[in-house]
């Protein structure tokens, strides 16, 4: 898999300088390309961001909203909600990874001028996201923010409805934690709700893991949540509430798995086993479990397992993955197997040593079986 930083790259700033310069004949396109391109290789994702954003700081008009005007005359022509991550010409003008370095100047440079600069994000997150740089405006300006956020819920592109609930989730991936939603996530949840039947998946996605985020500091606000909205549910109201209370069902929320009819525990025998002892770091290891039910009904079962990795000192931190949605019959046998990767990731740093794979079901415990991992 090509590594996202990878995507960020001379020829991005390239294109950047081109349609820069196609919009303002002023602007040095040698010196941008000269300044932007140096040890630019050598950064990581967030790092190249930041660089191609302090470059622009130095060859964009100082005032911002000419500024401004330059950035949306550069764009391409907006994205087709139907196709969110559709290949882009790039002759057409500026679109997919150049727009995040576009997205963080305006937030570093457009914080005086809040209105304009919020424009400027409408038209950016139509052509890829503008969901990291609209978060110092909900920090700085937020009466304002959440204003045309509440507008932007009736925005006729999915891309602006989503950075609605996307660019204010508390605990963004890659983005600045919200620290004030974190404590308090009052504010999101009328956009929330105007946005949790969206006609788009696009949207309705976001939506869940913005649920998701608050449900892992404020539990019972989404179990709340779900026991009001799920009762005579359509469809894709169920599946976006059911993505949205992961980490309940993996964490066995009483409320949610009453919600969901999982509060019964499991009725029969499990025969849980692993593939293997000893694991090289890059393998993968086979789950092996075996259900016999004792009941003389049906059980729904949510079943789940958590890794327990072992860390530098020695002890051991928990992650639970998603295992197995399932209708047991009544006194039925059912055989289960999944591969559970151990291939080296950038969120996490594997050691040597005896790991432990926990079972639950229902989020109830239901065995375990270890393997030993070696680096």
């Amino acid at each position: 898999m090509e590594p996202f930083k990878n995507f960020i790259n001379v020829q991005t700033v390239r294109d950047t300088s081109r349609h820069l310069h196609r919009a303002w004949p002023a602007f040095p396109r040698k010196a941008f390309e000269s300044h932007a391109s140096d040890g630019l290789a050598e950064l990581e994702l967030k790092a190249r961001v930041m660089h191609l954003s302090l470059a622009l700081e130095a060859f964009l008009p100082q005032e911002f909203a000419h500024a401004a005007e330059v950035i949306e005359a550069s764009l391409a022509p907006v994205a087709d909600d139907a196709a969110p991550d559709q290949p882009r010409n790039p002759d057409e003008g500026l679109a997919s990874w150049a727009i995040w370095p576009l997205g963080e100047f305006v937030a570093r440079c457009g914080l005086g001028m809040p209105e304009r600069a919020l424009r400027t994000l409408h038209a950016l997150t139509q052509r890829s996201t503008a969901e990291f740089a609209i978060r110092p405006f909900i920090v700085q300006h937020p009466a304002l923010t959440f204003a045309t956020l509440e507008e932007w819920t009736r925005d006729r592109s999915a891309h602006v409805r989503r950075l609605v609930s996307e660019g204010s989730r508390p605990r963004l991936p890659w983005g600045m934690q919200l620290r004030g939603l974190i404590a308090d996530p009052t504010p999101t949840l009328p956009l929330l709700l105007a946005l949790q039947d969206d006609p788009s998946e696009y949207v309705r996605r976001s939506v869940a893991n913005h649920l998701n985020d608050i449900a892992k500091d404020h539990p019972d606000v989404v179990a709340q949540w779900v026991e009001r909205h799920l009762p005579d549910a359509p469809a894709q109201r169920k599946a976006l509430l059911k993505h949205a209370c992961r980490t309940l069902i993996k964490n066995g929320d009483p409320r949610i798995m009453k919600a969901w009819g999982l509060a019964k525990p499991y009725r029969g025998d499990v025969r849980f086993k692993l593939s293997k002892r000893r694991v090289l770091l890059g393998d993968s290891i086979e789950l092996q479990l075996t259900l016999q039910s004792s009941a003389a009904r049906a059980q729904k079962l949510a079943i789940d397992y958590a890794v327990h990795h072992v860390k530098a000192n020695g002890q051991t931190t928990a992650k639970v993955f998603k295992g197995w949605t399932l209708d047991l019959g009544a006194n039925e046998v059912r055989e289960l197997r999944k591969s559970h990767s151990l291939r080296v990731v950038t969120t996490r740093r594997y050691h040597a040593g005896t790991h432990t794979i926990a079972l639950r079901i229902n989020g109830r415990s239901a065995g375990s079986a270890n393997f030993e991992l070696r680096v």
